[in-house]
């Protein structure tokens, strides 16, 4: 059983995602302010949350970042197509994905496994036993670890994908297209500069200069890739 929170302040959003989401398998807790997100977060062990921007008390953004003090949840942003900004800011500060209003039922469906099924990979532990190692950086996909220089780094289940995937092939430059077709399992339409802010958060918690990366670096006009041995 999966435990998600929907908080939108509209109650009608809130239904209609309970529409699309009626499964069996997922227990669906609603909020309408984000402090009501907030205090269910710390409260109740969530599996997801599909989170809006625009709320009263305290808005998703901040919301989100009180969150993400605390917890890797996946999280989903609910957003309107004038708040590309508020977009952007939210991949910045730890959400997963977003969904733009009006929804389609089978995308927020479709999202929302994807989402689940990456939490539940990263802290299942069932995974055969696989370490990378590329200068510093150290992933454990069998204790789905992350570490620098030995210490340890805290990856969202999004970044973490992203991460296995260039560290699996390094040297090898991927388009940011087909990351996403491969982290998020969906259609890339759009979907390059959720890539490039995902990577941006990941250059931030792994290189000493994220501005001057040695580690994961951009190769213009065609995409990202980690560097192999002491390639420069």
């Amino acid at each position: 059983m999966y435990n998600i929170l929907i908080c939108d302040d509209e109650q009608d959003i809130v239904n209609a995602l309970k529409i699309y989401l009626a499964d069996p398998n997922y227990c669906l807790m609603e909020a309408h302010t984000g402090l009501e997100a907030l205090e269910t977060a710390q409260n109740t062990e969530l599996h997801l949350i599909l989170l809006d921007i625009m709320m009263p008390e305290l808005d998703g953004i901040a919301a989100m970042v009180r969150i993400r003090e605390t917890s890797n949840v996946p999280i989903i942003l609910l957003t309107a197509k004038s708040e590309d900004t508020d977009k952007v800011l939210g991949l910045n500060v730890g959400a997963d994905d977003y969904i733009t209003k009006p929804f389609n039922p089978v995308e927020v469906a479709a999202r929302v496994r994807s989402q689940l099924r990456r939490y539940t990979q990263l802290g299942g532990g069932a995974a055969p036993a696989q370490c990378l190692r590329v200068g510093g950086v150290e992933l454990d996909d069998r204790e789905k670890r992350v570490t620098l220089d030995g210490e340890p780094v805290s990856l969202t289940p999004t970044e973490y994908d992203i991460l296995r995937l260039l560290m699996q092939h390094p040297g090898q430059v991927f388009p940011p297209k087909e990351i996403y077709r491969r982290v998020w399992k969906d259609a890339p339409f759009g979907g390059e500069r959720t890539v490039a802010v995902h990577i941006r958060h990941l250059r931030e918690k792994l290189e000493l200069d994220p501005n001057e990366p040695r580690f994961l670096k951009v190769v213009w006009g065609q995409g990202y890739k980690v560097m192999k041995g002491r390639e420069t």
